[in-house]
């Protein structure tokens, strides 16, 4: 049975690798994007647009060997939900990506039994075939899983920074409103001076308002819904009431800045108690075993003399 699941195993890496061979890797657009405006001279620009992850965009990698052609044929599946998908719009990942790293890390889940079977098997040691196979179908289901869970912790830290960037560009939209600019031209100004990943999503949400002759809160309410950012849905909301009803925005901003403040501070606080309980957690698991260290030759005295 061992020789059948090492069999097995080498013959399905091996078809992928065929098959990773036969087809022609495409460069995603993103990436053929990039190179062209790397390659093109830049105009002058107070925006800096952070540098693409060699993570995200290197096509060459483990994961792309292994994962990628499978990744390919089930991007067109519905097997990534809708918070997923948000998710990577956050962290600027493709489907197909993220499916390549599901698919390459459920096939070295799924196939590392049957190698420590194979070792436990040159050793002189025989299991039966029931437990190998319960334990390669969990790794492999456990290997699927695990990048979403990794994904969720990243992203939403990803959205707590937006939200910090948020409350600083509220702050300069404020006071580019107080120096007497019109609404569109503080959004446009304050998304400039800004520097950082979440400053560049705000600029260019602006520019796609500018360029297809839009009003600005359009394109701001569909960032706040691909990020799933709800402080910037509402500030699509308050700038489009100031644009259409004439409404005094400035300070409504200002009250939302200190709104978002305050709640990334309680967050902050949140966090920093949690890690002080869980930084509690080791000194009573070792006091613990230190009273069954000391108490361990009474008790063991006593029920011995009973």
């Amino acid at each position: 049975m061992t020789a059948v699941l090492v069999c097995g195993a080498g013959m399905g890496v091996g078809i992928l690798l065929i098959v990773h061979g036969l087809v022609r890797t495409r460069t995603p657009l993103a990436v053929a994007l990039a190179r062209l405006q790397g390659a093109a001279p830049r105009t002058a620009t107070r925006v800096s647009l952070p540098p693409a992850r060699a993570s995200e965009t290197d096509d060459n990698g483990l994961v792309s060997v292994i994962g990628r052609p499978v990744a390919r044929h089930l991007v067109t599946l519905p097997l990534i939900a809708k918070r997923t998908r948000c998710d990577l719009v956050v962290l600027d990942r493709t489907p197909e990506r993220h499916l390549a790293e599901k698919v390459t890390l459920c096939l070295t889940g799924f196939l590392l039994v049957p190698v420590a079977v194979a070792i436990m098997a040159l050793g002189g040691t025989f299991l039966a075939w029931e437990i190998p196979v319960w334990f390669a179908i969990v790794l492999g289901v456990g290997g699927f899983v695990l990048p979403d869970i990794g994904m969720h912790a990243d992203a939403a830290k990803r959205r707590a920074d937006f939200r910090h960037a948020l409350g600083s560009f509220l702050d300069l939209v404020v006071i580019a409103l107080a120096g007497g600019a019109g609404v569109e031209g503080a959004l446009t100004d304050a998304a400039g001076v800004g520097q950082g990943w979440a400053f560049a999503r705000l600029h260019r949400a602006l520019e796609e308002a500018n360029l297809t002759r839009v009003a600005p809160w359009g394109p701001l309410g569909r960032l706040g819904d691909d990020l799933g950012i709800d402080e910037l849905r509402e500030l699509a909301g308050t700038v489009g009431l100031a644009g259409s009803e004439g409404a005094k925005v400035r300070a409504t901003l200002s009250a939302k800045a200190a709104s978002i403040r305050a709640h990334s501070l309680a967050d902050a606080q949140a966090a920093a108690e949690s890690t002080t309980e869980r930084m509690s957690l080791p000194v009573v698991v070792l006091f613990a075993g230190f009273l069954l260290f000391v108490g361990y030759p009474a008790i063991a005295h006593v029920l011995t003399g009973i």
